[in-house]
């Protein structure tokens, strides 16, 4: 069951998120772009916040936020539209999807994500944010920004990290739906009737999105590398690791992960509640029908 309803109300959902908690994203990347070896520019989350706002104000924590918005409805098209697609071919006879299967639909549907939506948008937020940062920015707009890239560096420029993103948002999906999924079952029990609040979804989603931050906050900070302005530095994507981990050490695979923790946990309650009430509404429509 894949619907426009439920692909627009999360986007829309999505879109309404990223606006409210753009900053800490911004938080985020900065201090996985920031390199011990430099040495590092931020002290901490708070000195990063105070920094940015003494040099571009306030306004210059929301830098690349276009990016995000321009693409909240298209990666709910795919992420969701995949997952429903997959998770219709997986449901038992009874239509039941069990924990291990939503976990292969989740990991399918991030795949999807990242190749068609993610990986160009990404890349292009963490060039603006870098970009900010850099002695000369060189990017005025999202537009202008988009088309300086592509000039430069053809639109393999957009596509920059796509190894790592794959592997971020097939684990971030994967874990996210195995995380829901596992703990709507366990809630439903035997009754596939019984209602779930809310409340209840909200606690499941954030749930979901903490495993995610832990389960591959490494995975996050090598595409943040690999798309960054010195992305050239490192030949691939096990070179960016080999080079984190032997300049900076294990902790560096960990950069940004308080203020990632604060957005996702956010972003996934509020997606996957207005996911479920669009689906229920949706059902009790089509049943009247």
């Amino acid at each position: 069951m894949c619907n426009l309803g439920i692909i627009s109300h999360c986007g829309i959902a999505g879109g309404i998120e990223i606006c409210i908690t753009f900053p800490t994203e911004y938080v985020k990347t900065q201090l996985q772009l920031d390199e011990r070896a430099n040495p590092p520019r931020y002290r901490s989350i708070g000195h990063c916040v105070r920094l940015t706002i003494q040099e571009h104000g306030v306004k210059g924590l929301y830098r690349g936020l276009s990016s995000l918005l321009y693409g909240s409805i298209p990666k709910s098209a795919v992420r969701f539209g995949m997952f429903e697609f997959l998770s219709n071919i997986a449901k038992d006879s009874n239509g039941k999807l069990d924990n291990k299967r939503s976990l292969l639909c989740g990991l399918g549907a991030g795949v999807a994500e990242a190749v068609l939506v993610v990986c160009p948008m990404e890349t292009i937020k963490v060039k603006f944010i870098h970009d900010q940062s850099s002695s000369n920015p060189k990017y005025k707009g999202f537009f202008q920004g988009v088309r300086e890239i592509v000039r430069e560096q053809g639109l393999r420029g957009t596509y920059q990290g796509l190894t790592a993103t794959v592997l971020k948002q097939g684990s971030n999906q994967a874990i996210r739906f195995f995380v829901m999924t596992s703990l709507r079952n366990w809630y439903l029990g035997d009754n596939p009737h019984k209602k779930m609040n809310p409340f209840i979804t909200a606690a499941f989603g954030a749930t979901a999105g903490a495993a995610s931050v832990f389960g591959n906050t490494p995975l996050d900070v090598i595409k943040t590398r690999m798309q960054g302005l010195e992305a050239h530095k490192y030949k691939n994507t096990l070179d960016c690791a080999y080079q984190i981990l032997k300049k900076e050490g294990l902790l560096a695979f960990y950069k940004g992960t308080v203020p990632r923790l604060g957005r996702v946990c956010l972003d996934v309650a509020i997606v996957f509640v207005i996911y479920e009430e669009v689906v229920n509404v949706l059902n009790k429509v089509w049943k009247t029908a």
